[in-house]
């Protein structure tokens, strides 16, 4: 509410009366407020402004115009009114309604004033209950509305109508549906009938309306409040709908197929009786009035109605829409035929709509039909056949291809006979090959929707099938029969299909092999693009045999011994082909496991519909997979171990998903092989730590001791866990095997299943710190992460010694082991104050005349890393003051006042230190507590702390000057700019608060002048958010201002340049040696200003001297005649404009974009212009032959 009140105020002295009036008046109820000591709540206001409205009635002032009393009142009525309580306009509803009420005739040729009542009925509406809805006078007062709804004043309507849709959408509890949806429904019923017989309501609003204008208001209406219609007034509704395209309104047809394309859907959601009843006849109404062809507004969206009246029908019932299918289609086919582009579209929409409804019964009827049957189905192909061989529909043969696409998808269903093939191979079969036909013809333009097309029947059908009518034609022989390459079906391959694996066993393979040979003997002859070629061919197959290994049906038979030997081979040998084989035997086991562990699908449904296996065939692969998983793991962890590390990870998937189906046993038995060869190999590196190819197998043993890890035994885990706990794992000299020890650790106790001591693990762990690598550190973080938790609430005294390597670890150059870091200090604070007991007497260091025991809080672990502060470098100094910083940031509402006041009064003595890296610290600490501490807390002490800040407001290095800058910003903004310039003492020190200020003021200016202008450029955008609300806070920067001070330096825009200013680039001349701008320029690029003025003796300079006497020697040349002078000046002239002449002379000419020779035309202008060039040549000549007369006569 103040911020509402906020944009009045400012108001009092506006020069418009409709704004200064309310300011006026809201100015002085706040003084009525203030003068009685009220509060400014919502309830306040609002009596007032009752209280107001009653006097301003009584005194008979009813004026309505801008500045009168009566609009101000209702204005800020409709201001204040969202924020009053339920309870008070309930209990205040007689007064506002005796008050308000009576305006509405009076406020209707009143627009500004009628849209502020409006404003205040609306939440007035939905804060009433159930009984007061009843009340007569508010009955009156909705029903006045609901007129209003077709006001011809768009404002005026606009508001009546949201009022309107916000009553209905908030009905008043329990109910579900609003008491008036009935009543509101009843006059739109019959308002929309008078509109359509051309009777208007009586509303004097309306009076002079035309009957379109007036339906088209009450569609406007209807759109949004359909959702809270009763349904039974769905059917009456959606006939008077379907007599406005009668009318002849292009606009109101549009929307009244739009709307009842909704009503369909709702109907359809329903599922009531009586709109499932009602859809033949809006189906026949719509088919029997279609638009005019030329009527490109309202077919688009008439289409798009009959397909949704369609699915409607065959939803409600399948058997009797298939009746209308044949009629439908043929009604929509008809507007194929046309240019416009949106028809078209509208038509394939349609089309593809029906394609939905087409039945099981429809579809084995179409198969057991002739080709040229008189079904249905083969009538609508027919049709699609014909026309794409037909110059009329050529321009439609992107939208017909789409429909081609939607028919193949509605047939993809299973016809019970002998073969159980799909009902779209029959049908749809020749219609693809014709459409293949097409697609390698040269002229082609469509070539991406035929694609889409055979790549849709190929997802369908199968390459088993389409392959069989399509050939590819790729080997030689094919060539010199004339069959032309089809190249362009290998993609298509790799989306899931029906077809068996055994298909691309049998036909894929043997082909691949012929390639791979055509492929050696072009290499061997040295025909390298040949070569290429077959290669990618080859590629193209192998990526198409992960689309055969989607549940395929006959896996047991397919995946033989000889065709597994020789994926192992191509594993092994083949580097191309490797991704894409992995991927295949991947999606073999997930595609299985999937369908064997969905619900069993519908029988029917079964039968029905084609492309995937039942969950007992899938049950039966993944059996038959499980015994192949000893074998498959060899080859796996051969090609796992000879590749490089950046390129396991996709191996280790494949690795993790045939694991998952493998038994235990299998699990257990390549387990112990793996550890195995990782105890051999790490022994050997132990012996040998300068081969690295020791530490190489060692690392990949561990990455697949990792992928292995989720699988095993609690008895295999823990003997994992005894092999990682020594010495030669965690202080190996080889990094990558400390850190996959920890990660290895980290992994077994996230598992579960492995009981944890984490008391003796954290005490084993700590005497492995000597040979700690720095790349290990971040694991190692992560696994006391993990094992913080499970530190019993009586052995709290370990993590103190947990402290000194979290806190020295967010001074990590890696961004991951700090985060880390960070993760184990805020992990230690949170089992800290969950409760426990510290015993004092068992941490190392501890004084013996402290308490023995402490209770565990936050507190208490606060005053454990708060002794980092006494570390003996400011290295462990600055370290801690960031983990304090992140603590009290985490722990900001846990932690009591009074340690908040220690931490801050304590860390602002380090604000003096000399050493930067403690100060940079405590700057971000200081940040932090200005932005996270109670204001309370840190204000008493800001005459320390602006001083100190002051002190390093001058320092750039480090960016401290920047940093002091944007806390001070800060510091204004959050305690006021009187508390910090008295804070600041000194003259000096105050002057760098107010330069602050001033470029703080500076730059809101510059910010407002900009969201002014619309012509402005983009200013710089602000620091982006880490996602780290710790980071955003301490570093990053909510300044309005720039990082740099550059901006005191740089030059105003708005100001003109000054006499003598920057001047730009030049190019340096040099007389003695000629530029080249293509190569070295740059050399002779320079800032400096170019000096035209004359030298003394710059001409002088040009001539020898006579060392007798010291005169100039002038040669011969230099003293020629004036005519020869003249002549040469002409010749200097003509040389120095040939190309402006060759422009714009008459006997000039210019060249076009593709050479031709284009001479200039001979106009009057350009006669004019030539004679007056050489009028200015004449008298230059003369004027200079004068000066030089004359001077040589002086």
């Amino acid at each position: 509410m103040e911020t509402a009140l906020a944009k009045i105020r400012p108001h009092v002295s506006s020069s418009l009366p409709h704004q200064k009036t309310p300011a006026n008046l809201l100015h002085a109820l706040e003084s009525t407020l203030a003068e009685t000591s009220s509060d400014r709540t919502p309830t306040a206001y609002f009596a007032a402004l009752i209280t107001t409205l009653d006097g301003t009635l009584q005194k008979k002032d009813s004026a309505l115009g801008d500045g009168d009393v009566l609009p101000a009142v209702l204005y800020l009525l409709a201001s204040v009114a969202p924020f009053v309580p339920r309870p008070v306009i309930q209990s205040n509803l007689n007064t506002l309604l005796s008050l308000t009420a009576p305006l509405f005739p009076a406020l209707s040729s009143h627009a500004p004033p009628l849209r502020s009542q409006l404003t205040l009925y609306d939440f007035v509406f939905r804060a009433l209950d159930r009984s007061q809805l009843d009340m007569p006078a508010v009955r009156q007062s909705f029903a006045t509305i609901l007129q209003l709804c077709l006001d011809p004043r768009p404002k005026v309507r606009k508001r009546a109508i949201d009022l309107v849709d916000d009553v209905l959408s908030n009905p008043p509890t329990p109910l579900v549906r609003h008491p008036y949806a009935e009543r509101v429904a009843e006059w739109m019923q019959n308002s929309l009938h008078q509109a359509s017989s051309g009777v208007l309501p009586k509303s004097k609003s309306s009076a002079k309306e035309s009957s379109v204008d007036n339906a088209i208001r009450l569609l406007t209406l209807l759109r949004p409040i359909l959702p809270n219609l009763p349904l039974d007034v769905i059917p009456p509704i959606t006939t008077t709908l379907l007599t406005f395209p009668r009318l002849g309104n292009p606009y109101l047809s549009q929307s009244s197929y739009s709307i009842l394309s909704d009503l369909l859907s709702a109907s359809v959601i329903s599922s009531t009786q009586s709109s499932t009843e009602q859809i033949p006849a809006v189906l026949s109404a719509v088919v029997s009035s279609p638009p005019l062809k030329t009527d490109t507004t309202v077919i688009p969206s008439w289409l798009r109605v009959l397909g949704d009246i369609m699915l409607a029908y065959h939803s409600a019932d399948p058997e009797a829409s298939s009746q209308e299918f044949i009629k439908v289609w043929k009604t929509a086919w008809s507007y194929f035929e046309t240019n416009h582009v949106d028809t078209r579209r509208a038509v394939a929409q349609t089309l593809e709509s029906l394609s939905q409804c087409i039945t099981f019964s429809m579809a084995r009827i179409a198969v057991t039909d002739a080709v040229d049957g008189k079904s249905s189905t083969r009538v609508a192909i027919m049709q699609i056949t014909k026309a794409l061989h037909s110059l009329a529909y050529a321009s439609a043969t992107p939208e017909l291809l789409r429909v081609v696409s939607s028919l193949i998808t509605g047939l993809d269903m299973r016809i019970e006979n002998s073969d159980s093939t799909l009902a779209a191979q029959p049908l749809l079969l020749p219609l693809i090959q014709k459409i293949a036909d097409l697609r390698i013809q040269k002229n082609f333009e469509h070539k991406e929707a035929a694609d889409n097309t055979i790549s849709t029947a190929m997802r369908v059908m199968g390459p088993a099938v389409v392959l069989e009518a399509i050939p590819l034609n790729l080997e030689p022989q094919d060539r010199e029969a004339g069959r032309e390459p089809r190249a362009f079906l290998l993609p298509m391959l790799a989306q899931s299909h029906p077809s068996p694996l055994g298909h691309f066993v049998s036909y894929f393979v043997p082909l691949s092999e012929r390639m791979f040979n055509l492929q050696n003997k072009a290499e061997a002859e040295g025909r390298q693009s040949e070569a290429k070629v077959w290669s990618v061919l080859i590629s193209q197959i192998w990526v198409g045999f992960a689309g055969y290994c989607h549940a395929p049906p006959d896996v047991k038979d397919a995946l033989t011994p000889a065709f597994s030997q020789l994926l192992s081979q191509l594993l092994y040998t083949q580097l191309d082909l490797r991704l894409s084989i992995l991927k295949g035997l991947k999606t073999l086991v997930e595609s299985n496991l999937d369908v064997s562990q969905a619900d069993s699908p519908d029988a029917d449904e079964t039968s029905a519909v084609g492309g995937s296996i039942s969950r007992e065939e899938a049950v039966q692969n993944v059996a038959f997979l499980k015994t192949q998983v000893e074998s498959w793991f060899a080859v796996f962890f051969n090609v796992f171990g000879s590749v490089a590390r950046e390129s396991r990870g996709f191996i280790g998937d494949v690795i993790s998903v045939w694991t998952n189906i493998a038994d235990p046993q299998e699990v257990s038995k390549a387990y112990h092989k793996v550890v195995e060869l990782f105890q051999q190999n790490l022994q050997n590196y132990a012996a040998a730590p300068n081969v690295h190819q020791h530490a190489n197998v060692t690392t990949m043993t561990q990455d697949l001791l990792i992928l292995l890890l989720p699988f095993l035994e609690t008895q295999e885990m823990s003997s994992l866990v005894q092999i990682c706990m020594t010495d030669g794992v965690l202080c190996c000299k080889e990094n990558g095997v400390q850190k996959r020890g920890y990660k290895i650790l980290a992994k077994v106790w996230n598992s579960g299943k492995v009981q944890i001591d984490a008391l003796a693990i954290l005490h084993q762990l700590d005497s492995f710190t000597t040979g700690l690598s720095p790349a290990a550190k971040k694991d190692r973080f992560v696994l006391l992460t993990n094992l913080v938790p499970n530190i019993p609430p009586a052995m709290l005294h370990i993590i103190p010694s947990l402290i000194p390597e979290a806190v020295l670890g967010t001074k990590e150059p890696s961004e991951k082991a700090r985060s880390a870091a960070f993760e184990l200090i805020v992990c230690m604070g949170q089992k800290m104050s969950e409760g426990g007991t510290v015993s004092r007497q068992m941490v190392d260091g501890m004084d013996e005349d402290v308490a023995p025991e402490a209770s565990a809080s936050i507190n208490e672990y606060m005053t454990m890393v708060a002794g980092g502060l006494a570390g003996a470098t400011p290295h462990m100094i600055s370290a801690t003051v960031t983990a304090v910083s992140r603590l009290v940031f985490e722990f900001k509402d846990t932690i009591d006042s009074q340690m908040h006041t220690e931490i801050f009064t304590t860390l602002l003595v380090f604000l003096s230190s000399s050493n930067r890296e403690i100060v940079k610290s405590i700057l971000g600490y200081v940040k932090l507590a200005i932005h996270t501490l109670p204001i309370d807390l840190v204000k008493p002490y800001l005459t320390s702390l602006v001083p100190a800040l002051l002190a390093w407001s001058h320092d750039h290095k480090n960016h401290f000057k920047a940093k002091v800058r944007h806390i001070f910003e800060r510091m204004i903004r959050r305690f006021g700019w009187e508390d910090v310039y008295q804070a600041a003492g000194e003259e000096e020190a105050s002057k760098v608060l107010v330069n602050i200020k001033k470029r703080k003021d500076r730059a809101k200016r510059r910010k407002a002048h900009e969201e002014e202008g619309e012509e402005e450029e983009e200013g710089p955008s602000r620091k982006v958010a880490t996602g780290d609300a710790f980071e955003d806070v301490l570093y990053g920067s909510e300044s309005e201002l720039d990082e740099s001070d550059e901006e005191d330096q740089a030059p105003r825009g708005g100001h003109p340049k000054r006499k003598g200013g920057d001047h730009g680039l030049r190019l340096r001349v040099d007389d003695d040696e000629p530029m080249d701008l293509l190569q070295g320029a740059v050399s002779r690029i320079t800032n400096a200003k170019g000096d035209r003025r004359r030298k003394p003796g710059q001409d002088a300079s040009r001539f020898k001297t006579d060392e007798e006497n010291g005169k100039l020697v002038i040669p011969a040349e230099e003293s020629d005649s004036d005519i020869e002078v003249s002549a040469r000046k002409a010749a200097n002239g003509v040389e120095g404009s040939a190309y402006r002449e060759s422009v714009t002379s008459v006997d000039g000419f210019t060249r076009g974009p593709n050479g031709r020779v284009k001479f200039n035309k001979d106009t009057r202008k350009r006669r004019r212009e030539n004679v007056d060039e050489d009028v200015e040549m004449a008298d230059a000549e003369i004027s200079a032959e004068s000066k030089k007369s004359n001077k040589r006569q002086f």
